[in-house]
Order: structure tokens, then sequence, then C-alpha cells
């Protein structure tokens, strides 16, 4: 059961009580020290499971090579683990590091509604509090079930994209209180947390907007790392901010819809089970959630019809699809970067019609070789993509924001105009490892996930000691947590690869 937390700004003058307050709403819900169901737990060990695949894939890449280099400057004990290495460092550098490992190729779990979300952005900095504290198993499951609660509940009713906020000023606060669940922190302590992440976390959206940069997969990681900040600081008495999301100069009246909007926050009553990461899904392929749908209908389209690969064959392609999807990824942003066949990964990512195009014409999808730049620049690829454009459909747009799971959508419909004047229309409306699609991920598909990522980089005897430690997350020791980490074998990560200050 959920309560809606009605919110709005106030003028000083008002005293907002605390109670009254969505940082002190969520510190309630993070200090209610109920119990996690045995389905919510099993989620959370696919979703660490799944952490580990996109982050042992990303290993030398260049981003988390520097931010793992970054975080190896700042050793300490008891400290937290990085990803691929067995050094001990200060947690909120182990959140840095492995916040960009697992964001890098934008390959782990979604969660879209009011905005946007990847929840599983929470699992590295409250890990890397677990393992530097001592915390166990069970303290960890309970946390990181808070953290995909409360940013689910944020994403649910907020909306900050709209308002040009990047979409991590939801987990500062999520992370912070998935930590304060994670030590059994006080009310009082977890919202002035809260209340410092948040107020450190708000950025704009240009980090996913243009020429995207490699801060896109920083930026999360960069949150995570605030909110360990926030805890340290909360707990040595240190106070935020307050109101901070109500307050006179707070980020409702500021950064979000002004003084005129109003939200409703629904957070689980006392007493009741943190769920919410049930309703969030994961990746098959490597790329912006909302080109999923698309790549499982293109593939499919590309190996029925394999003439729509040959742009001579083709006049036009338009994907009828979600306000979200035509103005944030589509050609609805005017952005001429998504039709540049020089464009960074990270823009291509962000890019349907090139998105579209490759999965077309190669018949599936590659997290490395479909963002090559041999493969963006293929003429006829840059050919075909060309006459990919989206528009927005009322109906699908209706579909994305609808809060009914059987109803709920992310695709569209395709509808390809061939040179020979043959019409072709098809559509998709959630990707195929989506929970209601043709092929809904399970362990074994997470499973399967990870021996395919670490296939070639990992030993396979540590592959499986870290599956056996995951698997048992809930009944480990803080000895076994601090061992959750996954170390590549010598020679793959060479050190000191990169020059800093530090």
């Amino acid at each position: 059961m959920t309560e809606l937390h009605n919110l709005r700004a106030h003028r000083s003058a008002e005293h907002l009580p605390r109670e009254q307050q969505l940082a002190w709403r969520i510190a309630e819900v993070a200090a209610d020290p109920v119990a996690v169901d045995a389905d919510v737990t099993e989620m959370i060990v696919n979703r660490v499971l799944d952490n580990a695949s996109v982050a042992i894939a990303s290993l030398t890449r260049a981003p988390v090579t520097a931010a793992r280099e970054q975080a190896q400057r700042h050793p300490f004990g008891p400290g937290a683990a990085v990803f691929g290495i067995d050094d001990r460092v200060s947690p909120e550098w182990a959140a840095w590091a492995n916040g960009v490992a697992v964001r890098e190729l934008d390959f782990h779990d979604t969660f879209l509604a009011a905005d946007y979300s990847h929840p599983g952005d929470n699992i590295p900095p409250i890990l890397a509090v677990a393992q530097h504290t001592g915390a166990d198993g069970a303290a960890l499951v309970r946390g990181i079930a808070t953290g995909y609660e409360i940013q689910v509940d944020l994403v649910r009713a907020i909306c900050l994209h709209e308002h040009k906020i990047d979409h991590v000023a939801h987990l500062g606060p999520s992370a912070a209180a998935g930590i304060g669940t994670l030590l059994g922190l006080d009310r009082e302590t977890i919202f002035q947390a809260v209340g410092q992440a948040l107020h450190t976390t708000t950025a704009t959206r240009q980090s996913r907007k243009g020429e995207i940069s490699t801060w896109k997969a920083h930026a999360p990681a960069f949150a995570g790392k605030m909110a360990v900040e926030a805890v340290d600081r909360a707990m040595r008495g240190q106070t935020s901010p307050t109101p901070i999301y109500e307050g006179e100069d707070g980020v409702i009246p500021w950064l979000l819809g002004g003084w005129d909007a109003r939200y409703e926050v629904p957070l689980p009553v006392a007493g009741e089970p943190k769920r919410a990461i049930l309703d969030t899904y994961t990746k098959e392929h490597s790329a912006e959630y909302q080109a999923q749908a698309w790549i499982d209908l293109a593939r499919r389209l590309g190996t029925e019809r394999p003439e729509l690969r040959d742009p001579a064959n083709v006049a036009s392609i338009v994907l009828h699809t979600s306000h979200h999807t035509h103005y944030v990824i589509g050609s609805g942003a005017n952005d001429p970067q998504k039709y540049d066949p020089t464009a960074s990964r990270e823009t291509l990512d962000h890019s349907i019609p090139y998105i579209v195009t490759v999965a077309l014409q190669d018949g599936g999808w590659h997290h490395v070789d479909s963002y090559a730049p041999e493969r963006a620049g293929r003429p006829d690829t840059v050919a075909l993509w060309q006459k990919v454009t989206t528009v927005e459909d009322p109906v699908w747009t209706a579909r994305y924001h609808d809060p009914d799971p059987d109803v709920k959508a992310f695709g569209g419909r395709i509808e390809i105009e061939l040179a020979s004047g043959e019409r072709i229309v098809d559509e998709i409306a959630v990707a195929d490892a989506h929970p209601a699609g043709a092929r809904p991920f399970a362990r074994a598909q997470y499973l399967e996930k990870l021996h395919t990522l670490a296939d070639g980089v990992i030993d396979p005897a540590e592959l499986a000691r870290f599956i056996g430690l995951a698997e048992r997350l809930p009944e480990l020791s803080a000895d076994e947590v601090r061992s959750l980490n996954v170390v590549a074998p010598s020679g793959l990560i060479v050190p000191d690869t990169t020059q800093g200050l530090f």
C-alpha cells in the first residue's frame, strides 16, 4: 500500500513542518525496518549480477580506466572494492569508479515513467558503504531495496527532463536513503543526508544533448559519490538546506515546475514492503532503453525482408512513437549529431535513426561493434540512416505514460515505404526482454548475459566464485560482502595509464 505525498513550493513564511517535507517522508521510508520480500530479494540478486556483467564489459574503456585510477589514488582501510582490481579505496571513490563501470555501456536496468532512471546506479554506492562498514548481506539487500524504492517513486511522480534537469537528481536522494537503510540510521540523519545529496546532484540535461560526452557515464557515479559524502556529513551532525524540495528558493520553484506545480509522490506506508524494483526492467542490448523494442523489431524485419537493408530499395522509414522517444533520441531532438557518422558512441547511443538502421542491416546489436566508427561510417548505412525519421504519435505517448503494466509501452509503429511503392507497416510495444515481452529476462538470462560479457575477460573460476556469492546475497557474512567483487586476470588492466592531479 502506498500513500501519495502532496508536494508543492512553500513560502518561507508558511513554516512548512519538517514532517510534511518530502525529504522527511523519504527518510521515514528508509528508516522503516520492514522485511524484504523473497521475490524482491531474487530480483536484487539479478541486478547485482547484471551490474557486474556490464562493468566487466567496460573494464578497459577510457572513462572506466580514468575513474578507476582516480579511485586508486585514495587507498583506505577497511575501504571498498573496485571492479577488476584487488585494491581497497575510500568508499566514495569506490562508488565513483564502480558507478562509471556500471553506467559506461548504457546496458543495465531502467525505469521510465514521468522521468527516466537507471535504478541499478544505486547499487555501487550502497555496496561500497556496505563493504567499508562491514555490513552483512541482509543489510545490503535492505539498503538496495530502499534505493530502488525511492528512485522509482520519485521517477513516477516528478519529471525532471521537461525542465532540462538531468535525471540523476533523483539518484542522489535515493542512494543516500539506501545507505541510511543499510546502516540503520535514524530519520533525522537520513533526512539531512537526502537533502545534501539532492542539493549537490542537480545539473542540466546538456550532458545528454547534442555532442554527448564521456560525462554521461560519470554523472550517475558522481551522484552516488555525493550520496556517500552526504551521509558521512550527516552522521557528523551537519545539516542540509531545508526545505530542500519545497523551500522558497528550493528545487520546485526554481528548477522544476515553479509555484503553480503540484506533484503526488507515491511512497510506501509504514510497515509496507519496498517492492519497486519489480517494476523495473533490464536491457538485452547496449543502447538507450527507448531503443530496446525498436532493435528487436528492426532485427526481425531485416531478417524477414533482407531487401530492406539496401538503401536503394527504401524511400523512407518513419517511426511513430512516444513524445519521449521522438524528442530525446529521435529526429524531434533537432540534433544534427544524431545523423552524423563521426558522432561519439554516447551520441549514437541516443540516436534511434542510427540504431534502427544498424539493427535492420545487421539483424542484431553488439555493445562494441555496433558503435565502431567504421560501422557508423559505412556508406550504405549512412544512406539508409538519413531516410529514418520519427514522429510523435499521441497513442504511443499515452501508452508510454499509462500506469497499467499491461498497457504501458516503449515502442511504436514503423512505416516503411519502398522505392517500388510497397508499404510495410509493423509495430512493437515492449522489448523482447521486458517482463511483458516475447522473451522476459529471468535468472537464466541474467546469467547468460554475464557469461557472454565476461567471456575472454574474466577467468571462469573467478566468475564462478562471484556468482556463488551473489546468489547467496542475503546470507553473506560481512567478510563475504567484502569479497563481492570481480578481479580481472593479470595483464588485462594496465596500471597508471592516465595522468591527472592525484
